[in-house]
């Protein structure tokens, strides 16, 4: 049995790179770099001071699982995306075999799903009706609170979470309504689409208040590590991406907003409420179900399509494939207007 040499995650993505440099274009060795920095970033502990992998020898199927799971809430990726990410993590993980960083064999662990459509996309988005009823119950029960300026920015944004999650107390301007998304990976947040997603983004008289009242009374006064005031805060300082999340799919849940369970469950024991969240109510959403549900309103509203493109940071063509849920009847009569 080949004895491993020990080496930590970071050295060994620098190995592949060099040695995948003469062999593949520069634009796909580019993606392979990006892909795999988050294996990296995921090993590390994703900024904390306790790693998850500090040492190759010591990668398992289960760790592998963890990673797998872990990317796709970090990036809430749809399956086209997931199997890109896991096909080229198996390459990476034959090279590491070939150098003996990890076990033999472990590239057969990685789990590469599968497509069974063309688009492998997410069709499932917060209709409006959820999402003000969702917004009532904050307003009424947790008015100004962190997940009520939380749900109003993702709503009437339109923005991803790890946009929301870059915002600092400065981005936003109460006088002019609006919200600054700008791209800081040297200090921990990174918008999708990088600099090109940099935008301002109005926001509504209501969203402006909430987002206000929220500053004024609810927010934590804290700094993150690297000394800014997030706008969206916990106790200890920036929340990680995770926790958004967590609290996404807690508000989408029926029983929290409306005190009713349409799956005939106990709110008072029912399991899905107090236990994983994510995997937990089959009536709950993630935070791209809010983003796809925001753009579908907007456009449903009339909103030139252009103007939803800019405002929800998302390409044109992107929006009709993936982001635009309106029934062709809707289409046809909102058409009517234009043509009768």
């Amino acid at each position: 049995m080949t004895e491993l040499e020990p080496i930590d995650p970071k050295t060994a993505l620098e190995l592949y790179l060099d040695q995948r440099r003469n062999e593949v274009t520069s634009s796909t060795l580019n993606a392979h770099r990006y892909r795999l920095s988050h294996f990296v970033r995921w090993a590390t502990g994703d900024d904390s001071n306790d790693p998850r992998l500090e040492d190759m020898n010591d990668l398992s199927g289960r760790k592998l699982h963890e990673y797998r799971i872990w990317r796709r809430e970090d990036g809430d990726l749809n399956t086209v995306s997931m199997q890109t990410q896991m096909s080229t993590l198996r390459v990476f993980m034959k090279f590491c075999e070939e150098i003996d960083a990890v076990p033999r064999n472990t590239h057969q662990k990685v789990r590469v799903p599968s497509v069974d459509n063309k688009k492998g996309a997410r069709d499932e988005i917060v209709e409006p009706e959820k999402a003000i009823a969702l917004l009532e119950h904050l307003d009424t029960y947790h008015y100004a609170s962190q997940k009520h300026a939380l749900m109003t920015i993702m709503w009437h944004t339109g923005a991803r979470i790890g946009g929301v999650h870059s915002l600092d107390v400065k981005d936003f301007d109460e006088n002019d309504m609006q919200l600054h998304f700008e791209h800081r990976p040297d200090t921990s947040t990174s918008l999708k689409n990088g600099i090109n997603g940099e935008r301002v983004v109005a926001v509504s008289d209501r969203g402006t208040r909430i987002i206000a009242d929220y500053l004024a009374g609810h927010r934590d006064q804290v700094t993150d590590q690297h000394g800014r005031k997030p706008l969206i805060t916990t106790r200890r300082g920036r929340p990680n991406k995770t926790t958004m999340r967590d609290w996404v799919y807690q508000m989408t849940q029926p029983c929290f907003y409306s005190r009713e369970c349409p799956h005939d469950k106990s709110i008072s024991d029912c399991e899905w409420r107090r236990h994983d969240k994510r995997a937990g109510c089959p009536s709950n959403n993630p935070p791209h179900d809010i983003r796809r549900g925001s753009i579908t309103h907007y456009l449903s509203q009339d909103a030139p399509k252009q103007a939803v493109s800019d405002r929800m940071d998302v390409k044109s063509d992107t929006l009709d494939e993936h982001y635009d849920k309106r029934s062709e009847e809707t289409k046809s009569e909102q058409r009517r207007e234009y043509f009768t």
